[in-house]
């Protein structure tokens, strides 16, 4: 996919429509704070034991069946404003291949 490096499109923080930067972002992978490890020591002090739903110390679902490869990665981008230089991330969908072009 090849996306031009600067676009003119709507800033939230001018409130108007202006030519914004183009770049790409890492999409950072969140840690779950409910891991295995965790559960298990949750459980040891006591956590999700007794009647009624336990919220998020209750039971996990089984595990889905495989499915196939994800095509590609999701791309994330980041729209800098040339006017008030802030900036705003949006996600663009999945591709194999990005390309930042000129023009």
């Amino acid at each position: 996919m090849k996306f031009p490096k600067a676009i003119k499109r709507y800033c939230p923080k001018c409130n108007k429509t202006t030519n914004q930067k183009v770049s790409q972002v890492k999409s950072g992978k969140k840690r779950s704070s409910l891991k295995k490890g965790s559960l298990q020591r949750g459980h040891k002090r006591g956590r999700g034991r007794g009647y009624g739903n336990m919220g998020r110390w209750g039971s996990k679902p089984t595990k889905a069946k495989r499915m196939g490869a994800k095509q590609g990665k999701n791309v994330n981008l980041k729209y800098q404003c040339t006017v008030c230089n802030k900036s705003s991330v949006a996600t663009i969908g999945r591709a194999k291949k990005f390309e930042l072009k000129q023009g």
